[in-house]
């Protein structure tokens, strides 16, 4: 029988992804911490999901704050993020099949563009649909990704860094049909290349694919300083309730 083909994000965020990126912005994750708990202001959250939570970084932060469960495909960020004393309920799965009850948490959040990465966009609408399941009526919903107008204006092509030792060089492109960012991840001296592949979504498929699921935008932010959302904007921040 053919052995199933293995998807990027399996094999990538794994021991050479921590070794090439060894150090996320910790200022980072808690200044997007808080800006939701300030944009929630007195709202009661009880419990909250971080979905595609990695090595833990934000889920840090949210579980000060409050009740956090942590969910990530990746073995080895969840080991990283118990490691490092994450104070969040962490579970392995992936995110197109969530072990959550139905309305579990009154807050989801999925932070630093943890999200479009699959294949299809019937994937990816699953996921939102599924994640409106978990989350209780009047719940929010926090979505922050890139801005895919800024990456195709910037995009560099190509660069070379130091890390550990070892050279490691980054190509990036847009695909032919203009759906996915590539970046060719390759350790020169090892002749080991990695890929990741990001789904360019328009602010406007983001809030169709959103409201589809049966959630409304009720803020929109351009970065983690609150400043409002623009076409120049570096990330986009939705805050969407769960009808």
């Amino acid at each position: 029988m053919k052995e199933p083909e293995v998807e990027w994000f399996e094999s990538w965020f794994g021991e050479e992804y921590v070794a090439l990126y060894p150090h996320r912005n910790e200022a980072e994750a808690e200044k997007a911490v808080a800006l939701i708990a300030d944009t929630l202001g007195d709202r009661p959250v009880r419990l909250v999901l971080d979905l595609a939570c990695g090595s833990g970084r934000h889920s840090r932060y949210l579980g000060r704050r409050w009740w956090t469960s942590g969910v990530d495909l990746s073995e080895v960020l969840l080991r990283i993020a118990q490691r490092n004393g994450t104070p969040a309920k962490l579970v392995r799965a992936d995110i197109r099949a969530l072990p959550y009850r139905d309305s579990s948490f009154d807050l989801v959040v999925n932070l630093f563009t943890s999200f479009g990465y699959f294949e299809t966009d019937a994937e990816h609408s699953f996921v939102i649909r599924d994640l409106a399941r978990v989350i209780d009526s009047g719940g929010t919903f926090v979505l922050d990704y890139l801005n895919e107008g800024v990456v195709r204006d910037r995009l560099v092509p190509c660069d070379e860094t130091l890390v550990g030792g070892r050279r490691v060089e980054q190509r990036r492109e847009i695909t032919p049909d203009g759906r996915f960012v590539v970046k060719h991840i390759e350790i020169k001296e090892e002749g080991r290349e990695f890929i990741e592949r990001v789904r360019l979504f328009t602010q406007a498929e983001l809030s169709s694919m959103l409201e589809q699921a049966g959630f409304s935008i009720e803020r929109s932010f351009g970065d983690y300083d609150g400043t409002p959302l623009t076409d120049e904007s570096p990330r986009v921040i939705f805050f969407a309730s769960r009808n």
